[in-house]
């Protein structure tokens, strides 16, 4: 019986989420659980967007053959389920760090970041402002970093937290199965792996790392809709009709002068 639930001692600040079977605390477990999957899931995400973002905008931007090409490697990603790849990819890195096992990972999870981007760029390539930057004699990648990608965050943003979002998940049921991150170290998806036979006897060595595994998700998905929010130059809110309507007021009133100030600065006062 966990301390918390009125074991050996209770001592609810010695270990707040309880203990397992052979006196583990949990709290330690589940934390440093943490660490890992976020350190995995950053990872992952960085490295899925910088593909993702360098394949999309080189297809969207050129078309042609180089599009074509990007396209059909693209369409060769997608058509193998990500579980399958990663847990190839998993058994092949097994016993290596969690650093390579997520940059493997993350080099399977970009096609579609780089499908969406790729729209992104084929619709914004034909904007006024891009053929003002051609007349004004700007360089391909001038037009490529200055004036289409700043307009394309928004997607690539939001695409990246779902894909950070879908990182950790992949991780925990990769891990579950035995074909993710490998002891000694310690994941959220291990750790219900570890304690799955104790679904039914001691609950919450399962429900923890479950718990922290959605909330991470959630979290990241919130947060990436507040930096398209912030960084997407197409997300500015529109002033209402009623707030222009005022500053149009506000402008135009003119300050009120008294007569007899308006009688002397025409010599007219006495």
């Amino acid at each position: 019986m966990p301390t918390w639930l009125g074991g050996t001692g209770f001592a609810i600040g010695e270990h707040p989420l309880g203990q397992d079977e052979i006196g583990r605390d949990m709290f330690a477990q589940v934390m440093k659980g943490i660490q890992t999957s976020l350190m995995v899931m950053f990872i992952i995400g960085v490295v899925s967007c910088a593909v993702g973002v360098l394949v999309g905008s080189l297809a969207g931007f050129y078309r042609g053959r180089t599009d074509t090409f990007l396209m059909r490697t693209t369409d060769l990603f997608i058509t193998v389920p990500a579980l399958v790849i990663g847990a190839v990819v998993g058994k092949l890195a097994g016993g290596v760090s969690g650093l390579v096992f997520a940059f493997a990972l993350g080099l399977i999870l970009w096609p579609s970041l780089a499908r969406l981007v790729r729209g992104e760029f084929l619709s914004l390539r034909e904007r006024e402002f891009v053929d003002a930057a051609r007349v004004a004699g700007a360089s391909t990648r001038r037009i490529i970093f200055k004036h289409i990608l700043p307009n394309a965050i928004g997607v690539i943003i939001v695409s990246t937290t779902l894909l950070m979002s879908q990182a950790i998940l992949l991780e925990t049921a990769l891990s579950y199965i035995h074909f993710g991150i490998t002891p000694p170290e310690v994941s959220l998806g291990r750790l219900i792996s570890d304690y799955q036979s104790a679904f039914a006897t001691r609950p919450w060595l399962f429900w923890w790392p479950g718990l922290f595994i959605v909330v991470i998700a959630l979290s990241v998905n919130f947060i990436g809709d507040g930096l398209r929010d912030a960084f997407d130059p197409r997300q500015k809110r529109i002033p209402s009709a009623r707030k222009m309507a005022r500053a149009e007021a506000a402008a135009s009133r003119e300050p009120v002068v008294p007569l007899q100030i308006q009688g002397r600065g025409n010599g007219l006062g006495s």
